[in-house]
């Protein structure tokens, strides 16, 4: 078929394929490949050249986001869009700066997943609005200051580091507790002080200004 969109599947959860796949069924599309980590997904963008990759940013081996830059470094005309879990300022800005066509959320709506496929396959760039909308008012705050890590109203602790990484991957305070052993209420009051040392009022703030302070890569 002359419009059909062939497509690539990367995500190291066979559920989460399964659950992509079902959601993708439909006569314009044609799935023509499933890959488990992200250098799978590289070699089957390579080898079976499909329109579209919905690629998961954390796999083994390669993540989403060094198969993305992979992609592009050998100029590939395969158009990728960034899955994730996680609302993580870093990942869409690491994402979009290298290349993504698109970056969705998993909670996605099966209209809303069909549409970002079919708008990515014909040219354009889609990422989760509300998402970017909240990172590009962070960013157009920050842009605004010239402040560097030595200018914090305090320096913060290593176990507020601790906060702040898994904060800028977009982790919620319970999930941050259970990688840290710590209850979410603790979490909660950590994240706190982080957000009023950095100077921020919620947490996509909080994340951009590490990223833009060079605290977190």
């Amino acid at each position: 078929m002359e419009n059909e969109i062939t497509l690539v599947i990367a995500d190291d959860h066979p559920m989460v394929r399964a659950g992509l796949k079902s959601m993708l069924s439909d006569s314009r599309i044609r799935i023509v490949g499933e890959a488990n980590n992200g250098r799978e997904a590289f070699e089957m963008v390579s080898s079976l050249k499909p329109k579209v990759i919905l690629m998961d940013i954390r796999m083994p081996e390669m993540d989403g986001i060094q198969a993305l830059e992979a992609i592009k470094a050998q100029k590939l005309d395969t158009r990728v869009i960034m899955v994730t879990t996680y609302r993580s300022t870093a990942y869409l800005l690491k994402s979009l700066s290298a290349g993504a066509a698109g970056f969705v959320l998993k909670d996605i709506s099966r209209e809303e997943l069909l549409a970002a496929v079919y708008s990515v396959a014909q040219g354009t760039s889609l990422v989760d609005s509300l998402f970017l909308q909240d990172v590009l008012r962070s960013l157009e705050s920050a842009e605004k200051t010239n402040e560097s890590p030595e200018d914090l109203i305090e320096p913060l602790t290593a176990r507020e580091m601790d906060i702040l990484r898994l904060m800028v991957e977009g982790l919620t305070n319970q999930a941050i507790g259970d990688v840290l052993g710590l209850s979410g209420g603790t979490v909660k009051g950590y994240a706190q002080t982080v957000m009023h040392k950095l100077g921020t009022n919620d947490r996509t703030q909080a994340a951009v200004k590490a990223i833009r302070l060079g605290l977190v890569k």
